[in-house]
C-alpha cells in the first residue's frame, strides 16, 4: 500500500511540474476526456486528493449516485479563475494519502490516465514505471465498466502487453504496451499505430469514453 502512494505522488509531483510553465492561455485545451479541460482534469485531481471515505460517501448521495454529476461538482468546488491557484491547491494535496473507499490499484489508474489525459493534447510525454501501470491495467481488466473499470471493453479479445507480463482473454489478438492498452481500456483514443494484431479495431470501437 505505501508503495503505491509513492509511485501517486511521483506522478502527481511529475504532472505539477509539467504544468508549472504552461502558459494561461494552454490551460483551456480540450483534455482526452470529452467536456473537459486541462483546468478541468486538474480541479478533478485536487477533488480527489482532498476526498475522503465519508466525504464520498455524503457527495455521492447528493448527486443522487451520479458520477458525472459528482464529478462535475467537484470540478466547480475546486477550479478557480486562475489556472496557477488551482495548480497551488493541486501542490497543497499532493502528498495526500486519503480516498473513496475503493481499492487502491484505482489511484494508479487515476495518476496514469488522467496525467495521459493532460499530456497528450498538450504535446507532452512521460516514461511512467511500467510494473505499476501494469498493475493499474490489471485492475481495469478486472473491473466492469459501471465501476470505472475496462472489462467489456476486452470482451472476446486477447490483450497481450509488449513491455509487460500481461496476456488476458481468449479471441483476437490486440497488442501494445501496456500504458496504450489502459488507455484504451479505459476508453480513451489513443493513436492508430499503438495497438497492433487483428482484435486492435474492436477494442478501439469498444472504447466508450469515460468520465472519472
Amino acid at each position: 500500500m505505501n508503495e503505491i502512494w509513492a509511485v501517486v505522488h511521483a506522478e502527481r509531483a511529475a504532472l505539477i511540474r509539467d504544468l508549472e510553465t504552461l502558459p494561461t492561455e494552454r490551460w483551456a485545451t480540450p483534455s482526452l476526456c470529452p467536456g473537459w479541460d486541462v483546468h478541468d482534469v486538474v480541479a478533478h485531481l485536487v477533488d480527489d486528493a482532498k476526498t475522503t471515505r465519508l466525504g464520498f460517501l455524503l457527495r455521492l448521495a447528493a448527486a443522487r449516485f451520479d458520477f458525472d454529476r459528482y464529478n462535475t461538482a467537484g470540478i466547480a468546488r475546486e477550479r478557480t479563475d486562475e489556472p496557477q491557484l488551482t495548480l497551488a491547491s493541486f501542490r497543497a494535496t499532493s502528498h495526500r494519502t486519503t480516498s473513496a473507499p475503493v481499492p487502491k490499484a484505482t489511484r494508479l489508474v487515476e495518476v496514469f490516465v488522467h496525467g495521459e489525459d493532460i499530456r497528450r493534447p498538450l504535446g507532452l510525454s512521460r516514461d511512467y514505471p511500467v510494473a505499476h501501470v501494469a498493475t493499474a491495467l490489471r485492475y481495469q481488466l478486472s473491473t466492469g465498466v459501471a465501476l470505472g473499470g475496462g472489462k467489456e471493453r476486452a470482451h472476446g479479445l486477447r490483450l497481450m502487453a509488449t513491455d509487460a507480463s500481461i496476456g488476458a482473454g481468449e479471441g483476437p489478438e490486440v497488442r501494445g504496451t501496456a500504458l496504450a492498452l489502459l488507455l484504451a481500456m479505459s476508453g480513451r483514443p489513443i493513436g492508430s499505430d499503438e495497438l497492433t494484431g487483428p482484435g486492435a479495431p474492436a477494442l478501439t470501437r469498444n472504447g466508450g469514453l469515460h468520465h472519472g
